[in-house]
Order: C-alpha cells, then structure tokens, then sequence
C-alpha cells in the first residue's frame, strides 16, 4: 500500500502515526518542506522515500511531487497530513490522482464556517446565529438582531487564529478599519463549557472510537488572554453529546478519518454546537487517548488505513487531564515538586514548542486518575500561585 503523508515531522508526537503506518506493512512517503538531514531518526527510518519541496503552498511543486512518487511506485492508495491546514490541498490531490477520501466535491462543507452551521441545522442541532459579513452595515444590522458581544471568526480558519471577541461598536469599528483580506463570520455570543466528542471512523462509515473532553476554557480566551487552563477526557460519554455527535456524523457521511466536533454545553444542559474538524484534536489528545484507555491510537488508525480492521478497548479506565503552565506566571511549587506530588498518576510533562505555546502553555503536564476529586486536586497542586 502506497500512502503520501505531508509534513510528517509535525507535530512531534504525530510522527508516531507514520511509524505505525511503515510497521503495518505501508510504504510511507513524505512530502515537506524540512531538510531531511533535520528529521528525526525514527521518521527517518519509517519513510519508505521523502521528497523535499521548496513551499508547501506552492500546489505546483507538491503535485509534481506526488506525481514522482505515482510513477516510481504506482497508485497512491492514501494521502494524508492529519492536520487541518492542508486540508483543501489534500482534497485537490485526492481528485486530482483520484486517491480515495475527501475530495473538492465535499470538503467545502468541512472547511467553510456559514456551510458547516447549515449541516448542523440539518443534523437537528443547536447552533448559534451568524451571518457571513462583507461590510459594516451589515455588520451592525446582524448586531441589532443577536445584541454585543458578538464572535467574529475567518469564515475558513484553522484553530483560534484572527478570532475577534467583539464587545461594543467600538470594537466593531476597530475590526473593520484594520481591514480583513478574508471573508468573516459573525456569530453571536455564546456562554457555556466547551465539550468536544472526538473519535475515529472505519472506511465504510463505522463510529470504532470515540471520546469527550472537557475544557476549562476555549483556546481563544486561552491565547488572547495569555492564560494557563486544563482540559480532561470524561470517563463516561453524556448520552445527548453522544447522540449529537452521531448525527453530526450522519450528516456528513464520514469515513475513514478522525474528527473533532466541540459544543457548548450552556447552563441549562443545552448542548450547542460550535465546531465540526475533519482530523484529529489538537495538542496531546491523542495521547490523552491512549492514557485514558490503555490503548495506542496510532496503531489503530494505520491498521484502519492499511487493512480497515480496529479493535480498540473502549473501556474508558481514567479520567486524564492537561495541564499547562505559562512562565509568566508565578507558581507555587517547583516541577521537581509537582513531579514528586504527582507520583505515578503523572503520565507525561515536557516544554512545549513555541509555535504551540501561545495555546498549550509553555510547559504541559498530563495526569490520569480513576477518582475526579483526585484529578482536581493536581490541577489545584499545578496551578496554585504564589
């Protein structure tokens, strides 16, 4: 089997998903822009060849290099980077080498903002009112009907990035005057907890995993306000997030892919949803996955992609957290005090790459506990200032 992976040197922990790829039995080509001599040695060594191109957005260079490795080793039967920014250059390449999965047909559904509500609304689900907005007026006329504030968002963006909270016609004004070079989004404002239901789907459409995560914040408060936070995976799935997220699903017709749907779960239990990513969640999650429930994510993922055959564990067994800290910050208690404290239960911590810190903090410690009260007692321990 022939699979074309972009960028598989990033993120770091994602190099496991091309690892696990060669070990099934998968020649695994690269495409980057990173000098080989760079890459990891376990990259390295699971990459079957890498093609080095000069730009990552120049289409021109990535289709040559695709088509290089077409001719030397025939079809290519998977093409993938698990990352949301290429996602609409992989659908290009997947039509373009008619490579199976989501192509130029269905992916704008998955990538613009205003065509993602309308699926929601198909799948029954709550979403907050927006409008796609070009000038002020109909900025303002879309205010008086929702009130301030209100979100205005990159009708196609990734993550947290040129996300605006707009309190007063001040704000709005600003927004406008720093000129947009892309279409926006408004949406009114929305007061909940951030939920997500994530997972990963089989190729003939089959729900094989899945998982929830609860977020202190959401990564926009997180970056614009400079914040630590946590986030935890449940150990038991609310049956309405679980019903949402299948239909959401439904809706959509995916398969073979992970995904990352987020709701807000408001005060009165009312879930409404907020966003649908085509890919895995972001940061650790991935390897919250695993700690969660005794498993490995990437293996399950090559299997599915090589041979469509999962078996994974759902047996939820911990609750796991992230826990971040920003050195901004004056903590109480060392790490090697934190590492002491945390004992066993202390899975994971490492500095975090500074192209991730402005959301993940710059140092992220991950620990898993059966009990709630006791994972709320390290995030307390980690956190607690001077």
């Amino acid at each position: 089997m022939n699979v074309v992976y972009f960028s598989p040197h990033f993120p770091d922990n994602y190099i496991e998903f091309v690892v696990q790829l060669r070990m099934k039995g998968a020649n695994v080509l690269g495409i980057a822009d990173a000098e080989y001599d760079n890459l990891p040695m376990r990259l390295k060594s699971a990459l079957t060849e890498y093609y080095k191109v000069n730009n990552m957005e120049n289409y021109d260079e990535v289709f040559r290099a695709v088509a290089y490795f077409s001719f030397k080793y025939g079809k290519i039967d998977h093409l993938d980077s698990l990352n949301e920014y290429w996602l609409m250059t992989e659908a290009r390449l997947r039509t373009d080498f008619n490579i199976q999965g989501l192509n130029n047909i269905n992916i704008n559904d998955m990538k613009y903002k205003s065509k993602k509500k309308q699926r929601f609304i198909n799948a029954d689900i709550n979403v907050a009112r927006g409008k796609v907005i070009s000038d002020l007026q109909t900025a303002k006329d879309f205010i008086a009907e929702v009130g301030y504030p209100i979100i205005a968002k990159p009708d196609v963006g990734v993550g947290a990035l040129n996300i605006y909270k707009i309190k007063n016609e001040d704000d709005l004004k600003t927004f406008f005057e720093k000129g947009q070079s892309t279409p926006y989004i408004l949406e009114e404002f929305i007061n909940g907890t951030i939920v997500s239901f994530d997972g990963l789907m089989d190729k003939t459409g089959n729900l094989v995993f899945y998982s929830s995560a609860v977020y202190q914040a959401g990564v926009m408060e997180t970056v614009n306000d400079d914040k630590h936070f946590f986030y935890y995976t449940e150990r038991e799935i609310p049956q309405d997030l679980e019903d949402a997220g299948r239909r959401i699903l439904k809706e959509f017709e995916l398969k073979g892919r992970f995904f990352h749907l987020e709701f807000f779960r408001q005060a009165d239990n009312k879930l409404v949803a907020l966003e649908v990513n085509m890919r895995p969640p972001g940061g650790f999650t991935t390897d919250m996955f695993n700690f969660t429930c005794d498993i490995n994510i990437y293996e399950q993922w090559a299997n599915m992609v090589v041979n469509n055959d999962i078996t994974i564990n759902l047996e939820r067994k911990f609750f796991t957290c992230f826990i971040s800290r920003k050195w901004r910050m004056n903590y109480r208690y060392s790490n090697e005090e934190i590492i002491q404290y945390c004992g066993n239960r202390l899975v994971f911590h490492d500095h975090i790459a500074g192209v991730f810190s402005s959301a993940l903090g710059n140092y992220g410690y991950i620990v898993r506990c059966e009990n709630f009260d006791d994972l709320q007692n390290y995030i307390n321990f980690i956190h607690e200032l001077v």
